[in-house]
């Protein structure tokens, strides 16, 4: 990350790689995901945010747990679990490796 304060939901969507609509959707599911709002209504995630949508995506994603699993996971780990900083780290070396290889 670049050690800003707040990230637009352009940004993130981008980072994960997923629909800005999804990552609404997921602030509709999961209540302590709560981005900050300016007036007129864009949404700003700081680096919490994004460690917990990291984790609600790979325990969708990677792990195949449904809204209600993942519910159920962030009320025994939490997002700052040490799996996930494994996780975080190796998805980002996948990424990494796999724009290495398209510049090869």
């Amino acid at each position: 990350m670049n050690n800003k304060l707040y990230y637009s939901i352009g940004e993130v969507s981008r980072m994960l790689n997923v629909n800005s609509s999804l990552l609404r959707f997921w602030e509709t599911e999961f209540p302590n995901l709560r981005p900050h709002k300016n007036k007129k209504g864009n949404r700003y995630y700081t680096e919490e945010d994004i460690a917990l949508l990291r984790h609600i995506y790979h325990l969708t994603r990677d792990c195949g747990y449904t809204l209600d699993g993942v519910r159920e996971q962030l009320r025994h780990t939490g997002p700052d679990d040490d799996r996930m900083a494994v996780v975080q780290t190796l998805t980002e070396t996948r990424e990494f490796l796999l724009s290495l290889k398209e510049i090869l």
